[in-house]
């Protein structure tokens, strides 16, 4: 009996030594299944990644086409009403040449009609100006083929003046630093 009692109480150890192992065996366990369920329901199947990502993608690329619409027609808008402000400007001036036609029927003193002209003339000239445009200055500067076009070679009247621009045929000018008409020159060699 007291064999018993030893053996008894041995098994009663070591199952109480083992359900601690198993209750945190299947603690373990639950805990892991409980993470992959979780994991499962809140990760997205491969499926569901790629339409959400051709959603991004189409909205993405919808978005730009529509950028790239407005800003064509916004630079369209702007090259269409861009020299509005320049024509407004010389509209005055063309009331000016109006008018003076209109006078110079009337006149008999042609100086009168001379000043009128200098005058309209005076006024353009400082309304392009005053939008940037510069006149060229070439004659007897160095001819310069980024500047001046050639439409003529003459021999110089002198040796200071060989390789330099003699005449201008048609001034050159400049639109904000920018060469926007080339002077036509005639060039001494």
């Amino acid at each position: 009996m007291a064999e018993e009692n030893e053996q008894n109480e041995r098994l009663n150890e070591e199952s109480a030594a083992v359900e601690p192992q198993d209750v945190n065996e299947q603690a373990e366990a639950e805990t892991e299944n409980t993470d992959n369920s979780s994991a499962n329901s809140s990760t997205p199947s491969a499926e569901e990644q790629i339409a959400a990502l051709n959603d991004k993608y189409l909205r993405l690329y919808s978005e730009f086409d529509n950028y790239r619409k407005r800003t064509n027609k916004e630079k369209l808008e702007l090259i269409a009403t861009a020299s509005a402000g320049v024509l407004k400007d010389l509209i005055v001036v063309l009331d000016d040449f109006e008018r003076a036609i209109l006078n110079n029927e009337k006149v008999e003193d042609i100086q009168a009609i001379k000043d009128g002209v200098a005058l309209i003339h005076s006024k353009f000239k400082m309304t392009l100006e005053a939008k940037g445009l510069k006149q060229m200055q070439s004659k007897n500067e160095a001819f310069d083929p980024e500047l001046h076009e050639a439409i003529a070679n003459v021999p110089a009247p002198s040796d200071a003046l060989k390789g330099k621009v003699v005449d201008d045929v048609e001034k050159g000018y400049y639109l904000n630093d920018k060469v926007i008409r080339y002077a036509k020159v005639v060039v001494g060699q």
